[in-house]
C-alpha cells in the first residue's frame, strides 16, 4: 500500500454508469449523455491530463461526453495562440471596443458573424443539468478523519519513529482536514513537474526599436508600479500592457500583431477607461471576496436579461457552485506563472466597475476558458468574442515567464450545432481525437464531420491511445479506512458490478490519473 504523502491530492468520487439528460443544444430532452466523478480536490497537472483525454469541469463536477453516444458529440479544441492572427471580423471587434474608448462610440448592432454572445448558454446547459441532479452525501468530517487514520497506519508499518513523525503527521493531517473539510484546497501543495522546452521563436532577443518605442516601454514599466488594484496579473490599464512581445517598427506590409490590436493607444480625454484583473477564485482571494457581490450581480442580470431566467433562478448558492467553486488546488511553483496555477476569475472594470467576468482555469499546459457574463447593457461591445481575444493575449503573456504554457482550450467545440462552430474561427486550433487522444488540426477535421457527427480524427488505423489503462490493478481505490491499490481491493470484492464500474474509471481517466488519483468507494 502507499502512503498519503506517496500520492497525489486529487480526490475523487466516480459515478458508474452513463448519464442522460437534456442536450443544451439541439434541446433533446434525454439524447445527451456523459460520464462523471465529483472532485472533492484535484492538482492541476491531474486536470491537466483530464481535458486532454476530453473531460471537462463544471464546478466541482468533472464529466466526459460518451462521444459515440451523445446527440450533439462535443470535441476538446484548443487554439495556439503563439502563431494566432486575428481575423477580420475579431479585428472589426477589437476596433469597435477602442472606439468606445477614445470616443465613446456605440455600434449599431452587432457584428454579423460575431454568434457567441447569444449563444453562450448554449455551451453550458447541459452543465447545470448535470450539477442540479446531483445529490451528493459525502460526510466530509468523516472522509477527513478516516484519510487521516489511513495515513498513520500506513506511517507504523513503516515502522517510523512516532515521536519523529509526530510533527510531519500532524501537518499532514491537518493538510487533509483543510482539503476535505473546508471545501478549500491546501495551500502547501507543491507541484513538481519537468518543464517542456519551449517552442516558436526566441523572443529573448528583441529588435532594435527607436526611441518612441523605448518611451512606451517606460510608460509601460511606470504604469505597471503605479497600479493601485493590488491582484492584477493579466493585462492592466487598457492604455497600454506589461512587457510583452518587443514592440516592432510599424511596416505598411507587416500586419499588427494581437497586442498591437488591443493596446493601441488611446488619446489623454479618452471617455472611458478599461482594466483587467486576474483574481483568484479558489481559495478565494481578498480582491475576490471584495468584489464577490458585485460581480454576482453582474452574473444574475446576464441570466435574467440574455437567457430569460426568472429573478429567483439565478441564485448565490447557484453562482458560487458552477462559477467559484472549483476542485483545483492552487500551486504556485518557482517556475510558473506569477500569479500561479489554478482557479480565477478575469474582472473587466470600465471605468470603476465590472461589466464581465471571465471564468479561468490556468494550468500547467495552458489557460482554460470555462465561462463568461456579462452586464448586458454592454451587449453591443462583443464582449464574448473580445474576452476570448484577451484570453489569446493573456496565454501568450504567462507563455514568456513559463514557456510550456502555449495553449489556450476554448472547451467543446460542437460541429453538429450550426451557433457553437464560433470557436473555429480562433486559428490555428486543434481537435482532440475521441478515440486516440491525439490533437488533430482543425482544418483536417472538418471534412469528415461535415459527413459524420462523431468522427476518429486520428487517421492511422493501427494508432491506439498510448495514455489507456494498462495495469488497473495500480489503481489508487480509498476504501474503509485504507488507501490500496485496485489490485487488493478487488480482492475484497464480490459484487462484479463493482469491478465494471472501477474498471471504467481507469479506461476513462487512463493509467496515469488512476495512478496518481484517490478512487473513494464506499
Amino acid at each position: 500500500m502507499a502512503s498519503w504523502a506517496a500520492l497525489s491530492p486529487s480526490i475523487v468520487e466516480y459515478f458508474e454508469g452513463e448519464d442522460s439528460y437534456r442536450c443544451g443544444y439541439c434541446k433533446n430532452e434525454s439524447g445527451s449523455r456523459s460520464n462523471g466523478m465529483w472532485a472533492h480536490s484535484m492538482t492541476v497537472q491531474d486536470y491537466q491530463d483530464l481535458i486532454d483525454r476530453g473531460w471537462r469541469r463544471s464546478g466541482k463536477y468533472v464529466y466526459k461526453p460518451v462521444m459515440n453516444q451523445t446527440c450533439c458529440p462535443q470535441y476538446t479544441i484548443r487554439c495556439r495562440p503563439l502563431q494566432f492572427q486575428p481575423s477580420k471580423s475579431h479585428k472589426k471587434v477589437l476596433k469597435k471596443m477602442l472606439k468606445f474608448l477614445a470616443k465613446g462610440e456605440i455600434s449599431k448592432g452587432n457584428c454579423e458573424d460575431e454568434p457567441m454572445e447569444p449563444t453562450m448558454e448554449e455551451t453550458v446547459a447541459g452543465d447545470f443539468a448535470l450539477i442540479n441532479k446531483l445529490d451528493i452525501q459525502c460526510d466530509l468530517k468523516t472522509l477527513s478523519d478516516d484519510l487521516k487514520e489511513s495515513f498513520e497506519s500506513e506511517e507504523k508499518k513503516k515502522g517510523k519513529s512516532p515521536k519523529k513523525e509526530e510533527s510531519k503527521g500532524l501537518i499532514q493531517s491537518q493538510h487533509i482536514e483543510e482539503k476535505l473539510g473546508s471545501g478549500e484546497p491546501s495551500h502547501t501543495i507543491k507541484m513538481h513537474m519537468a518543464p517542456k522546452p519551449g517552442k516558436g521563436a526566441d523572443l529573448s532577443k528583441p529588435p532594435c526599436r527607436k526611441a518612441k518605442e523605448i518611451r512606451k516601454e517606460r510608460k509601460r514599466l511606470k504604469l505597471m508600479q503605479q497600479n493601485p488594484a493590488g491582484e492584477l496579473e493579466g493585462f492592466q490599464a487598457h492604455g497600454e500592457p506589461p512587457s510583452l512581445f518587443p514592440p516592432k517598427a510599424n511596416k505598411s506590409n507587416q500586419p499588427k500583431s494581437l497586442e498591437d490590436l488591443i493596446f493601441e493607444s488611446l488619446p489623454e480625454n479618452a471617455s472611458h477607461k478599461l482594466e483587467v484583473r486576474v483574481v483568484r477564485s479558489s481559495p478565494p482571494s481578498s480582491q475576490f471576496k471584495a468584489t464577490f457581490q458585485e460581480s454576482y450581480q453582474v452574473y444574475k442580470r446576464y441570466q435574467m436579461v440574455i437567457h430569460k431566467d426568472p429573478p429567483d433562478k439565478p441564485t448565490v448558492s447557484q453562482f458560487t457552485r458552477f462559477l467559484c467553486s472549483s476542485p483545483l488546488e492552487a500551486e504556485n511553483p518557482p517556475h510558473g506563472p506569477d500569479c500561479g496555477y489554478g482557479s480565477f476569475h478575469q474582472q473587466y472594470w470600465l471605468d470603476g466597475r465590472i461589466i464581465a467576468v471571465g471564468v479561468i482555469d490556468i494550468l500547467p499546459y495552458c489557460v482554460s476558458s470555462v465561462y463568461l457574463y456579462y452586464d448586458p447593457d454592454y451587449s453591443f461591445l462583443s464582449l464574448g468574442v473580445y474576452s476570448a481575444l484577451r484570453e489569446i493575449g493573456f496565454t501568450r503573456q504567462l507563455h514568456q515567464k513559463t514557456s510550456q504554457l502555449s495553449y489556450y482550450y476554448m472547451g467543446f467545440y460542437i460541429h453538429s450545432c450550426p451557433k457553437m462552430k464560433y470557436k473555429g474561427q480562433y486559428r490555428p486550433s486543434d481537435l482532440l481525437c475521441p478515440e486516440t487522444y491525439v490533437w488533430v488540426p482543425i482544418e483536417q477535421c472538418l471534412s469528415s464531420l461535415d459527413n459524420s457527427k462523431y468522427c476518429r480524427f486520428n487517421q492511422d488505423p493501427e494508432a491506439v491511445d498510448e495514455g489507456r489503462s494498462k495495469e488497473p490493478d495500480r489503481l489508487q481505490v480509498f476504501h474503509k479506512k485504507a488507501i490500496m491499490p485496485y489490485g487488493i481491493y478487488k480482492k475484497q470484492q464480490k459484487d462484479p458490478r463493482e469491478e465494471a464500474a472501477v474498471l471504467q474509471y481507469a479506461g476513462l481517466v487512463g493509467q496515469a490519473c488512476s495512478e496518481r488519483m484517490l478512487l473513494l468507494r464506499n
